[in-house]
């Protein structure tokens, strides 16, 4: 077996997973982070007895996680208990219009003939052909590194690729099945996690429909984090070593190679093969010197990103009620937010937001009869957010909060965070603030995306979210394998 000295950039789920697959296939790898704690953008805090998970707080595809833990020899339940949420979430309409979404099909079948007759049928065969794309998406293309045309050229992956509606709308596909408005909005719900309107966003993710109704919403008891901490222990277990406070200033090549990178404080480190799990632009245009870049600012000004978010984590001294544990406010039009989000980027005047509650489910992450309140809303990337607009919008959300859920919050704050686009720069060094990465757009999927490797320094490869597969938890932990695999085919060719 060839050894090399392999150095990973930033502790996300992606650089997690990159450096646990080199490592298991023998390799000498170092992490770096840049900050103090380890997660990424899944970090964790606590403060006044209130566990907060700073970013994901959805567990969809349950099957990604059980896969990637599963190579090593590992189940999900040496590292943490996952439960399945029912209801998977609410959704709230409008004041006493309050739909629960049940973990169960039949049931769900059940309330959508309630509002649209005939549409328990057309769930059936929405799945059916959403079930299809799952299979092949995320347990085929997904897996491929998208180097080439060619790893797509074969006639029965052309057929797949057409039967899979790359070249349909999900919200003209949606509007196939259902005509009812509130079908239609719970159904488009899931595609925002890819950063983009169902009008963009190709037909292909209705197998996110299916990973949010076939295969449930999830949560990992003492919150997100414990996922995060079961890749760490593990990670460890295989040999991989990890440091905080390493944050890279410089990476230094000569000819076709990356040699070594430097500290903030002035540490030289050197490897034989670099993988970037940071924020792909900053590493492209900060660390590396120009020639060496693969993409022009231009290039990056014109990709469309996901969104990026206002956050208020809260910690509150009773028991609220008229909340689950995860809550979708959609009782304003979705059109004009997401204007303001993707064609003409500005603080939106009426915002969708969502509210995590976790210890609906986990008493656990706050203290005994407390509530621990998770608020997002997504913005576009790019916008500027000093304290007083941010405080004009907590303002927006307490209001309506308050109004349709007929009780008072605000007065039993005993614990507030903000976190916006400046906090996102300053912990990630995100472009633009964003907190999605790069939207799955048609014309940002598979070879157009930016490439997980670097056209002119060899040894230089790129994990995450702004690269294949893209944006979200379980496609960060498959962007680990898939470099992880081009790496190896790399240092087996030496």
């Amino acid at each position: 077996m060839i050894h090399r000295k392999v150095v990973v950039i930033g502790s996300g789920f992606a650089g997690l997973s990159t450096a646990t697959h080199l490592a298991v296939e023998g390799q000498e790898v170092l992490l770096l982070e840049k900050n103090n704690t380890l997660g990424g953008r899944a970090r964790m805090f606590e403060a006044e007895g209130f566990t907060f998970d700073m970013g994901p707080s959805w567990y969809w595809m349950p099957d990604v996680f059980d896969r990637y833990f599963n190579k090593f020899g590992k189940k999900t339940s040496d590292y943490y208990d996952l439960i399945r949420l029912d209801p998977s979430y609410a959704v709230i309409f409008g004041k006493d219009d309050f739909m629960d979404i049940p973990a169960n099909l039949d049931e769900l079948k059940k309330l959508f003939e309630g509002l649209e007759p005939g549409s328990g049928k057309r769930l059936d065969d929405f799945l059916n052909q959403a079930a299809y794309k799952y299979q092949k998406g995320i347990h085929d293309l997904v897996h491929r590194p998208s180097l080439s045309l060619m790893e797509f050229a074969d006639f029965s992956l052309l057929k797949d690729l057409f039967k899979m509606d790359i070249f349909q709308s999900m919200s003209r596909h949606i509007r196939k099945y259902f005509s009812h408005d509130k079908i239609i909005r719970l159904m488009e719900f899931p595609v925002l996690f890819l950063g983009e309107t169902a009008q963009r966003i190709p037909a292909l993710y209705s197998l996110m429909n299916y990973a949010d109704i076939a295969l449930g919403t999830w949560y990992p008891m003492g919150g997100m984090h414990k996922i995060i901490e079961g890749m760490v222990s593990l990670a460890e277990e295989k040999g991989v070593q990890i440091r905080t406070n390493a944050e890279v200033s410089q990476i230094v090549g000569s000819e076709r190679e990356a040699k070594h990178l430097v500290l903030s404080n002035g540490e030289i480190i050197n490897f034989d093969f670099l993988i970037a799990g940071a924020d792909y632009q900053h590493v492209d245009k900060r660390l590396l010197p120009p020639k060496y870049s693969n993409y022009s600012d231009d290039y990056w000004d014109k990709q469309t990103l996901a969104p990026s978010s206002l956050l208020f984590y809260l910690g509150i001294n009773k028991k609220l009620k008229n909340l689950r544990h995860h809550n979708l406010f959609f009782d304003e039009p979705l059109g004009p937010h997401a204007d303001a989000i993707y064609r003409n980027p500005k603080w939106p005047e009426k915002p969708l937001f969502y509210v995590s509650a976790p210890s609906q489910t986990d008493p656990a992450v706050a203290p005994e009869g407390m509530e621990n309140l998770f608020i997002l809303i997504p913005l576009a990337p790019g916008l500027e957010d000093e304290a007083s607009i941010r405080e004009h919008y907590f303002d927006k959300v307490m209001d309506r909060l308050e109004k349709l859920t007929e009780q008072s919050v605000r007065d039993h704050i005993v614990y507030k965070k903000s976190y916006a686009h400046s906090d996102f720069k300053k912990d990630y060094h995100a472009f633009k603030g964003n907190a999605y990465g790069l939207a799955n757009t048609l014309m940002q999927t598979a070879i157009l995306k930016p490439s997980l490797k670097n056209k002119k320094l060899k040894n230089l490869f790129y994990t995450g979210q702004l690269t294949v597969p893209g944006p979200g938890v379980p496609p960060s932990l498959i962007s680990g394998e898939v470099v992880a695999n081009e790496v190896m085919k790399s240092i087996k060719k030496i």
